[in-house]
């Protein structure tokens, strides 16, 4: 199997329409820009839209608008097609029911029957919310892992993967450097399906990463430690890694963490007070 560095440069794109993009967001996705660009790779668009609740077409359409205003370009997408559609998670269903069964065959993941209030920092992407900080789990439905071949689909409980408790999970950032990050000490088992039918950013995005053949991942340093879970995920699987290329993170002017409730920075209220996207680049 090619490893991504000898093969052409994919990389991509992945919003949520949860609400609207902001600027830590429109560098991100620039930085993702400029690389696929200077490889003379491709750059996928792919719609994270497994947030039933607060994914909303208005954010739809204004990723769009806002990431074509400030100057990204992408060769394959929900909008424009490709070889590996459909680009939208929502329409992905099958193929990560696929990757829950070979997970439940191989014995990586077991069903988990603790309470949505005991899960409730768990069942958020790591990239809303809490962060990266994911409480680590206690093992309670560990033993459960000898039930899971008894399960035909996934729908009714929680999943979790089973870490190797004490490895340290090893990776070289392209930005940032070395990263060193140890099962059971930094993280503990994580979520793969939620016990209302939707699979976890987790699985989700390994499944789809190896599914478009993406060779680099570029994305905010806030999931750095999701990245030591995504290669024991990967690993798992038998899929190859990517490279990973983790940015800085954008904070506003008290120095927290730009987030989606920031709308005074969105690239939306910011194009609506006239900024064009060069000044903006040019205040990085």
């Amino acid at each position: 199997m090619n490893s991504p560095q000898t093969m052409p440069y994919r990389g991509r794109i992945a919003p949520s329409p949860t609400g609207y993009l902001h600027l830590g967001h429109a560098r991100t996705f620039w930085t993702a820009h400029q690389r696929a660009v200077a490889a003379n790779g491709t750059l996928i668009f792919r719609d994270e839209d497994l947030d039933r609740q607060r994914c909303r077409a208005e954010f739809v359409e204004a990723m769009y608008e806002d990431l074509a205003w400030f100057g990204i370009r992408w060769q394959e997408g929900p909008d424009i097609g490709g070889p590996f559609a459909p680009y939208r998670q929502s329409e992905r269903y099958s193929h990560y029911f696929d990757t829950w069964r070979k997970l439940v065959n191989d014995g990586y993941i077991y069903p988990c029957s603790c309470s949505r209030k005991d899960l409730a920092g768990a069942l958020q992407a790591p990239h809303e919310g809490l962060g990266d900080d994911e409480p680590i789990y206690p093992g309670t439905c560990r033993a459960h892992i000898d039930d899971a071949n008894s399960y035909e689909t996934p729908d009714g409980v929680s999943w979790r993967f089973r870490v190797p408790d004490g490895e340290a999970i090893h990776f070289n950032d392209l930005n940032l450097g070395p990263q060193q990050f140890v099962a059971g000490i930094d993280f503990g088992d994580f979520l793969i399906w939620r016990r209302d039918g939707i699979p976890s950013y987790q699985l989700a995005v390994v499944a789809d990463d190896a599914a478009i053949q993406v060779t680099e991942i570029v994305r905010g340093a806030d999931l750095l430690k999701s990245t030591a879970r995504q290669i024991l995920l990967a690993r798992a699987l038998g899929l190859p890694l990517p490279a990973y290329y983790h940015c800085a993170l954008m904070t506003d002017a008290q120095g927290i963490r730009l987030a989606k409730r920031h709308d005074a920075l969105s690239l939306r209220a910011l194009r609506s007070q006239g900024a064009s996207p060069e000044q903006l680049r040019a205040s990085w």
